[in-house]
């Protein structure tokens, strides 16, 4: 028989599942018939019709008309979170970090704006809002606070 290196006997135990989610994801990436409907859509109200027979379907369901570019920006950013976090909670300890390292540029870019932000005495409750979700940890709102 062929030996097989040990982490493949183990592979499904360990990253299985997070494997299958990954694949799910990448299954629902808009393929190039649906992103070139995009481009030909003439109003963001079209835009939402292509995406509902996509995996991006449901995310502006709930979203009031006339639909805003802010709104749509916000909803991706919010899908996109959702899903990270998603495969970082089931993610083996190896994947784990390497998506927490994936994270520390989004904490940089919010610690820096909070900085240079509360030096030009802005708001901290507007300069949070503007931090990117992938970038929030525990001890952010009090640093607001603090500096």
């Amino acid at each position: 028989g062929q030996d097989l290196p040990m982490e493949l006997l183990t592979f499904n135990k360990d990253d299985g599942f997070t494997e299958a989610v990954v694949r799910g994801y990448r299954g629902g990436i808009l393929d190039a018939a649906s992103y070139s409907n995009l481009g030909q859509c003439d109003s963001l109200e079209d835009m939402r019709m292509h995406l509902q027979v996509t995996d991006y379907g449901t995310f502006l369901q709930n979203e009031p008309s006339p639909l805003q570019t802010m709104t749509i920006s916000e909803k991706c950013t919010e899908k996109l979170v959702d899903e990270f976090n998603y495969v970082r909670c089931n993610a083996s300890s190896e994947l784990a970090r390497f998506m927490d390292y994936i994270t520390y540029g989004y904490m940089i870019d919010n610690v820096i704006l909070l900085l240079t932000g509360t030096l030009h005495e802005r708001d901290t409750s507007e300069l949070l809002e503007k931090c990117h979700p992938l970038g929030k940890f525990q001890s952010l709102p009090p640093l607001a606070l603090t500096t």
